[in-house]
């Protein structure tokens, strides 16, 4: 990403002729929010003094603690360039949250995803090293918008497409395009772009980055996509599950550690498949917090409609070089490549809150504190339950409660997210799962109405 100081953004403002400037920062459930200021007021962004009112920001703090300040990363500065220039260009920061302290200081907000996620790269830090490298592999639907504008009801595909399909099968063909186009224009690395095994289902890739930067990025890549989408007349989802019967949209994370000499941790060229002692330590930590760190990556009700057996989502926590049903994959590149692949994280997740899990889990496993997991070669899928459990293989938790319950009992998982993020998120979710458990589905109805 580029690296800006005042000036540059003063100047850039001016020869773009920016009217709007964007305040970006990213809610508790992962909702990406903004205050809009008009560029008379780019001073007082760049003195990190525009507010906005926390106690209407879903986890955020209570009307008596409502004042909050942004502090802009100058580094995410970034002319919006799909915007609407009707009324002027528009740009953007994406900020840190604080509060007021004492003597006029700001101090971090505790609820702050991205602080939560460099609270924990700090922790990273004291062990010696020097990135958290993430790429990140974001899944999404698109669904045809009605003549008002509205998601059809039931769900219409755009597309009868398949895994890597061409056009005119795949008819989304050029709205994926456009948003690649417009990910380009904003310095976004796109590596692929292809249409994925369900229809109305699509993945772009792009290069990965240090965690805080890839988090950004996420954020900023469902912005263009549901604002590509509609141009196009469709819907663009997140929604880990939004169709049954068909695969569901996940959230690969490909990570690595690196050292402060610069090194890629996970490889070892001296053992067989080249991983290094770290590496499988960093396995085993991610494996012993799997069902803890669930709740996080996988937050909503619907995320357990997505990781069942059938639909290549994976639900069993095992790990292999070379085995697609486990819950962590090592891809064949080797080198600074080497990296983890945790594929149960859906779409759903806070990306900030969803790393900084999956790092401390690993952390945990650096530090010795984990049993040490043998990789898995059969297919999981095939096996039954006594022949998973024969091998040590459990279950992904089945549903919401069971991953808040998980969750709860996880200590490091709180102490990964901290007491706020912890007491706002179990209270936010238990609400979720309460509405859910009240609801009779149609499902239910027509299932038991005329039998009982």
């Amino acid at each position: 990403m580029s690296r800006f100081t005042k000036e540059d953004i003063r100047r850039i403002c001016k020869e773009e002729n920016i009217r709007y400037i964007r305040m970006m920062f990213t809610d508790m459930l992962g909702m990406l929010k903004n205050v809009e200021i008009p560029v008379t007021r780019l001073e007082d962004a760049l003195e990190n003094q525009v507010m906005f009112d926390g106690s209407s920001i879903e986890g955020f703090v209570r009307i008596f603690e409502a004042d909050m300040f942004l502090h802009p990363d100058l580094d995410t500065f970034l002319v919006l360039s799909w915007e609407n220039t009707t009324y002027g260009k528009v740009a953007r920061f994406i900020c840190d949250v604080y509060q007021p302290g004492e003597g006029g200081k700001h101090i971090p907000f505790e609820g702050d995803p991205r602080g939560v996620l460099k609270r924990n790269l700090e922790e990273m830090k004291k062990r010696g090293y020097k990135a958290f490298n993430c790429g990140i592999e974001p899944e999404f639907f698109l669904f045809k918008l009605n003549e008002k504008g509205e998601v059809n009801y039931p769900l219409e595909f755009n597309d009868h497409g398949g895994y890597f399909d061409l056009a005119p099968v795949d008819s989304a063909e050029d709205c994926r395009r456009d948003i690649v186009l417009e990910l380009q224009k904003i310095g976004f690395v796109i590596e692929a772009a292809h249409h994925e095994v369900s229809t109305g289902q699509h993945e772009i890739n792009f290069q990965f980055n240090s965690a805080v930067e890839a988090a950004d990025m996420v954020q900023t890549f469902k912005l263009v996509v549901k604002n590509i989408a509609r141009r196009h007349g469709l819907h663009a989802t997140f929604m880990p599950k939004p169709v049954e019967g068909i695969n569901g949209s996940g959230m690969h994370v490909n990570c690595s550690l690196v050292t402060n000499d610069g090194k890629n941790a996970f490889f070892d060229e001296n053992t067989p498949n080249q991983l290094s002692q770290v590496a499988l330590n960093w396995i085993s930590g991610i494996i012993a917090h799997a069902k803890g760190f669930c709740f996080i990556t996988n937050p909503i009700v619907n995320s357990y409609k997505r990781i069942v057996p059938g639909f290549e989502a994976p639900c069993y926590i095992s790990w292999s070089d070379s085995n697609r049903s486990t819950m962590i994959r090592i891809p064949a590149a080797r080198g600074k490549k080497t990296r983890t692949e945790v594929r149960s994280v859906d779409v759903a997740s806070n990306p900030y809150l969803a790393l900084a899990v999956i790092l401390r889990a690993g952390l945990d496993g650096i530090d010795g504190n984990c049993k040490k997991v043998d990789p898995i070669y059969e297919n999981l899928y095939a096996c039954t339950d006594e022949e998973r459990e024969a091998m040590g293989v459990s279950e992904l938790p089945a549903n919401l409660f069971e991953a808040m319950r998980e969750f709860k009992h996880d200590n490091l998982m709180k102490e990964a997210m901290g007491n706020h993020i912890t007491e706002k998120m179990l209270e936010a979710k238990r609400q979720e799962w309460n509405e859910f458990r009240r609801h009779v589905s149609r499902w239910e109805i027509e299932r038991y109405i005329n039998r009982y």
